[in-house]
């Protein structure tokens, strides 16, 4: 994944920030693991969720394969260019982050749950990078949905932070939580790129502890 990346670590502002296209990236009609529809509509009653934690090959995975999730896809958010490649995102010109969308049934897993997962599995102290991955588009990010996700998503990162020093590491969380705008789904070889592709790059590491915040799975 550094192949493109200048390790950028400053943001850009709008007006520096390459104008786009108006084509929308061709992506998969199907999820490679799971068969489901990659873009919307989706079935009626199932929520989404954006989460940027580095490296969004393994980021998906790590979601694709929680019970209750419908569908996932890589993509980029947070940024200021329309319908980016993913060069454009690694140049780190465009303020994109790699993120993943979780498309999920909030009856058989919570939004909780899925913040449980994004918490335990990245290190959200390490500003614009994750491990060996270093760039604007590596931060760690949650892009919420609703009012509900908002709050839900600003409660847990002080209890995360609180588990963190307690544990004796670093309570310094650099993760930012605001209203997800435009999603940009990623080239179609992104998508599900390690089931596609096993043993591949993932690029995950997480802190060794856990979320304490109390959640349990919806039933």
């Amino acid at each position: 994944m550094l192949f493109f990346s200048k390790h950028n670590t400053e943001m850009p502002t709008p007006e520096d920030a390459p104008l786009g296209r108006e084509e929308k990236m061709r992506v998969p009609a199907k999820h490679y693991v799971r068969g489901t529809p990659l873009e919307p509509p989706f079935p009626e009653g199932l929520e989404q969720a954006v989460f940027g934690m580095g490296c969004f090959w393994g980021a998906e995975q790590m979601f694709w394969e929680l019970e209750g999730v419908y569908t996932t896809a890589v993509g980029y958010a947070a940024g200021y260019t329309a319908n980016p490649t993913y060069e454009e995102v690694c140049s780190a010109k465009t303020g994109h982050n790699e993120v993943v969308l979780v498309v999920f049934d909030p009856t058989k897993i919570s939004y909780e749950d899925l913040l449980r997962a994004f918490w335990e599995g990245h290190d959200p102290t390490q500003g614009m990078r994750q491990g060996n991955d270093v760039g604007t588009q590596y931060r760690s990010g949650v892009y919420t949905h609703s009012d509900a996700q908002q709050e839900a998503a600003e409660a847990s990162l002080p209890k995360f932070a609180e588990a963190l020093r307690a544990a004796g590491q670093s309570p310094d969380i650099t993760t930012e939580i605001q209203p997800a705008g435009d999603f940009y789904y990623a080239e179609d070889y992104h998508q599900q790129y390690l089931a596609k592709n096993p043993g591949g790059y993932c690029g995950l590491g997480g802190t060794g502890v856990s979320c304490p915040v109390g959640l349990t799975s919806a039933t």
